[in-house]
């Protein structure tokens, strides 16, 4: 919320903040100074003279960081800290300390403090420490938000998405549950089937009843035969008792067939009997056993083609097929992407117990842009993945590790041939430039022409980054 305190603006008269920073310290002259640098790095600036007064702001203001003096008279930063933390336990707090009270800054790192500095300190490593707890804090209040939206969302049993295409496959899973009709789900490898087919059996009047999964390309014929139907006695080398097969134990509930393409024809017309008239007999038996199971099918093949190419029988198909249920690959619903990698990292943060496990900026821009030709299955893997590896719990661009990526010809590698993307004719210094002006372009828009965020992404100091606009002539937008 913001209030009388924002009324603070920069030299020009129009407030261009990333962050607003409340500086606290009992000493005029240093909070001159502080403002003043800051200010001078497009930081929106608020000041006081007193913890009491710091508290104060800190009740009325947005703040994304408090940076607090240790010694002042009344309350002193560590009380600060304390009532701070009462507030808003998230918020970080800076403390500055003579080089003699280092044992305090101590302490107050183990109150909460987010790190402290030993005064007298260079103006780098404020500036340093300041943005690594400001983007610390927009990760947690961003994950948080995020987190609530899960929370609020329809996710049909670990379905995330709120994107137009899902919206369509929830509307779709809505109509079909209370039925009994087969369904016939295709996608990619990795889009989820098997939890579209299980929030279709959990929102259905089966639903208390077994939910029974059969991977059908895992399996040999004899075995998968032997796996969906059963077997008596003695029916075959090793079937030292009879055994219920998966159509048994899913009496009343739902059987789901992964892969389907990948049963061979030869148990095809089993399938089928048992699709028509709910009847078969187990490997090696004679009698004959009914039973009411509804049949969810899966397959990332084209059945239709496999049909034409007589590897599937066509009335099968048309059994199966009832109710078609395409999903979309992960690259056609990206904005989804956010809400699924909040998803799992609420899942790992739990599984991993990491309490303040987050995604940096760049590592979230890295993740939409990749292809993930993998699907939800490969994010999923990328998101534990890079929790295992990032360190204090903040996941970074190095710790995004995806399968599939780094197997692309066309993906940037420093090591890469560079006849892929720069023609022989051109020269060196026509190359280094083009790409430099670009990149300079492209920090500024998507920093909102705030040069110290421009300057912070591209990884160089606002200093070096105004040479260079001053180099090739850019000028901040309006």
């Amino acid at each position: 919320m913001r209030t009388k305190y924002n009324n603070i603006q920069s030299k020009q008269g129009i407030i261009m903040c990333s962050y607003s920073i409340l500086v606290v310290d009992d000493e005029p002259n240093y909070l001159i100074v502080l403002s003043e640098l800051l200010r001078d790095e497009d930081l929106e600036v608020f000041t006081a003279g007193s913890g009491k007064a710091g508290l104060d702001i800190c009740r009325e203001v947005d703040l994304d960081l408090v940076i607090t003096d240790m010694q002042m008279d009344g309350m002193d930063g560590m009380a600060l800290l304390e009532q701070i933390k009462e507030l808003n336990p998230d918020l970080p707090v800076l403390i500055m300390t003579a080089h003699a009270e280092v044992e305090k800054a101590v302490k107050a790192m183990q109150a909460g403090a987010f790190g402290y500095l030993a005064k007298p300190f260079a103006n780098d490593e404020l500036l340093v420490n300041i943005y690594r707890a400001a983007r610390h804090y927009s990760l947690i209040r961003e994950n948080k938000r995020l987190r609530h939206q899960l929370q609020s969302e329809d996710c049909f049993s670990g379905i995330v998405g709120k994107s137009p295409s899902m919206q369509r496959v929830y509307k779709l899973i809505r109509k079909v549950a209370p039925t009994p009709a087969s369904v016939l789900i295709t996608g990619e490898s990795g889009t989820g089937k098997e939890l579209v087919a299980q929030a279709v059996h959990s929102t259905s009047p089966r639903r208390d009843e077994a939910f029974i999964a059969v991977n059908c390309a895992a399996l040999s014929a004899n075995l998968l035969e032997s796996e969906l139907f059963g077997h008596e006695k003695g029916a075959f080398t090793g079937a030292a008792s009879m055994r219920k097969g998966r159509f048994e134990l899913a009496a009343g509930g739902t059987i789901f067939l992964d892969e389907i393409s990948e049963i061979p024809l030869e148990l095809q017309s089993k399938l089928l009997r048992i699709l028509q008239e709910k009847s078969f007999e187990r490997v090696g038996g004679a009698k004959t056993l009914h039973v009411d199971v509804r049949v969810i099918s899966a397959s990332n093949k084209d059945l239709k083609e496999e049909v034409a190419a007589g590897h599937f029988r066509e009335d099968l198909f048309y059994r199966l097929n009832v109710i078609h249920l395409n999903l979309p690959p992960l690259r056609e619903r990206l904005d989804d992407l956010p809400l699924l990698v909040a998803f799992f990292i609420e899942k790992y943060r739990k599984i991993l117990q990491l309490e303040n496990l987050v995604v940096g900026e760049e590592a979230m821009k890295l993740l939409l842009r990749l292809p993930w030709d993998g699907n939800v299955r490969e994010l999923e893997n990328t998101i534990e993945r890079a929790a295992i590896l990032c360190d204090a719990g903040n996941i970074m661009v190095e710790d995004v590790q995806p399968e599939t990526v780094y197997n692309k010809e066309d993906h940037w590698q420093p090591g890469g041939d560079l006849s892929n993307f720069i023609p022989e004719s051109v020269g060196l210094n026509e190359v280094l430039y083009a790409v430099e002006e670009r990149m300079l372009i492209k920090a500024l828009d998507e920093s909102n022409q705030v040069q110290a965020r421009a300057a912070s992404q591209l990884g160089i100091t606002k200093s070096l980054l105004q040479y260079k606009l001053k180099k090739y002539g850019l000028k901040k937008k309006k």
